[in-house]
């Protein structure tokens, strides 16, 4: 397929020089094929690790159309979606993680308020 691709579906965001002590966020991503939605989802979700996690994350990015096992393993039923692996407990969201504040609520960036927002 053209485009840009990742190591077969999966992509890792990391700091090389740090290794892997620095990974405290393990994220998979998946998606079926390089849609628009997806390519959203993998820019948006870039964009909230680098401000709010600082390097402390991995991103794996599944294409369930190469790797439908791995969406069974997860249960996966619609794409794309996001599964924070690291830290527990495991958490989903569905969507192109465009709502920025629903996001860092799911992942447990952010407390919830109580201030009747939707």
């Amino acid at each position: 397929m053209p485009g840009r691709t990742a190591d077969q579906g999966k992509r890792s965001k990391t700091d090389a020089s740090e290794g892997d002590r620095r990974k405290k966020w393990e994220l998979r991503l998946y998606i079926a094929g390089r849609t628009p939605r997806a390519v959203t989802a993998l820019a948006n979700l870039e964009r909230i690790c680098e401000e709010h996690l600082a390097g402390e994350y991995r991103i794996e990015v599944v294409d369930i159309l190469e790797n439908p096992q791995l969406a069974r393993g997860d249960q996966i039923l619609a794409v794309p979606t996001l599964v924070r692996q690291l830290p527990p407990p495991v958490r989903k969201i569905i969507g192109d993680l465009s709502n920025k504040e629903r996001v860092l609520i799911g992942l447990d960036l952010r407390p919830r308020t109580d201030s009747g927002g939707t």
